[in-house]
Protein backbone atom coordinates (compact mmCIF):
# COMPACT_ATOMS: atom_id res chain seq x y z
CA UNK A 1 0.00 0.00 0.00
CA UNK A 2 1.14 3.04 -1.04
CA UNK A 3 -0.21 6.60 1.06
CA UNK A 4 0.93 10.16 -0.15
CA UNK A 5 0.45 13.07 2.84
CA UNK A 6 1.71 16.30 0.75
CA UNK A 7 4.20 16.08 -1.04
CA UNK A 8 5.23 12.62 0.64
CA UNK A 9 4.40 9.40 -0.68
CA UNK A 10 5.40 6.39 1.84
CA UNK A 11 5.11 2.84 0.50
CA UNK A 12 5.53 1.23 4.21
CA UNK A 13 2.42 1.65 6.15
CA UNK A 14 1.39 -0.23 9.34
CA UNK A 15 -1.48 0.99 11.70
CA UNK A 16 -1.86 -0.20 15.23
CA UNK A 17 -5.72 0.09 15.41
CA UNK A 18 -5.32 -0.01 19.61
CA UNK A 19 -3.61 2.67 19.86
CA UNK A 20 -4.53 4.43 16.92
CA UNK A 21 -1.17 5.04 15.49
CA UNK A 22 -0.03 5.30 12.26
CA UNK A 23 3.43 4.38 11.03
CA UNK A 24 4.51 5.85 7.52
CA UNK A 25 8.05 4.62 6.30
CA UNK A 26 9.61 5.33 2.65
CA UNK A 27 12.12 3.05 1.87
CA UNK A 28 13.79 0.34 3.55
CA UNK A 29 14.17 0.88 7.50
CA UNK A 30 16.54 2.99 8.73
CA UNK A 31 17.82 4.92 11.45
CA UNK A 32 16.37 8.55 11.46
CA UNK A 33 18.92 11.24 11.47
CA UNK A 34 16.66 13.47 13.29
CA UNK A 35 12.91 13.41 14.80
CA UNK A 36 11.06 15.95 15.34
CA UNK A 37 7.66 16.40 17.30
CA UNK A 38 5.33 18.38 15.64
CA UNK A 39 2.40 20.41 17.68
CA UNK A 40 -0.20 18.16 17.00
CA UNK A 41 1.94 15.39 18.64
CA UNK A 42 2.79 13.46 15.57
CA UNK A 43 6.44 12.42 14.87
CA UNK A 44 8.29 13.45 11.53
CA UNK A 45 11.75 11.94 10.67
CA UNK A 46 14.37 12.79 8.80
CA UNK A 47 17.69 10.72 6.86
CA UNK A 48 21.20 12.74 7.12
CA UNK A 49 20.34 14.75 3.79
CA UNK A 50 17.05 16.06 5.50
CA UNK A 51 15.00 14.16 3.54
CA UNK A 52 11.68 13.04 5.43
CA UNK A 53 11.98 9.11 5.89
CA UNK A 54 8.86 9.23 7.69
CA UNK A 55 6.34 9.68 9.82
CA UNK A 56 4.30 8.89 12.68
CA UNK A 57 0.41 9.72 13.36
CA UNK A 58 -0.93 9.74 16.72
CA UNK A 59 -4.75 9.13 16.91
CA UNK A 60 -4.72 8.84 12.79
CA UNK A 61 -8.32 7.38 12.65
CA UNK A 62 -9.88 9.54 15.11
CA UNK A 63 -8.63 12.46 13.97
CA UNK A 64 -9.75 11.70 10.19
CA UNK A 65 -12.92 10.66 11.25
CA UNK A 66 -13.50 14.17 13.66
CA UNK A 67 -12.09 16.85 11.18
CA UNK A 68 -12.17 14.88 7.87
CA UNK A 69 -8.41 14.95 7.10
CA UNK A 70 -4.76 14.85 9.35
CA UNK A 71 -2.61 18.03 9.89
CA UNK A 72 0.75 18.19 10.72
CA UNK A 73 2.77 21.14 10.87
CA UNK A 74 6.75 21.17 11.08
CA UNK A 75 7.81 23.40 9.45
CA UNK A 76 5.23 24.34 7.31
CA UNK A 77 1.78 22.47 7.84
CA UNK A 78 0.57 19.81 5.82
CA UNK A 79 -2.83 18.08 5.13
CA UNK A 80 -3.91 14.93 4.36
CA UNK A 81 -7.72 14.19 3.73
CA UNK A 82 -9.64 11.04 5.21
CA UNK A 83 -9.85 9.92 2.28
CA UNK A 84 -6.51 9.59 1.35
CA UNK A 85 -5.90 7.39 4.93
CA UNK A 86 -8.84 5.57 4.52
CA UNK A 87 -7.72 2.91 3.00
CA UNK A 88 -4.61 2.83 6.00
CA UNK A 89 -6.73 2.71 8.57
CA UNK A 90 -9.27 0.31 7.29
Amino acid sequence: MTIRIGQYTFDHVTYDAEADVLYLRNGASREAEQTIGTPEGHAIRFDESGQVIGMTIVNAKWLSERDGKVTITAPSTIETSADELAAALA
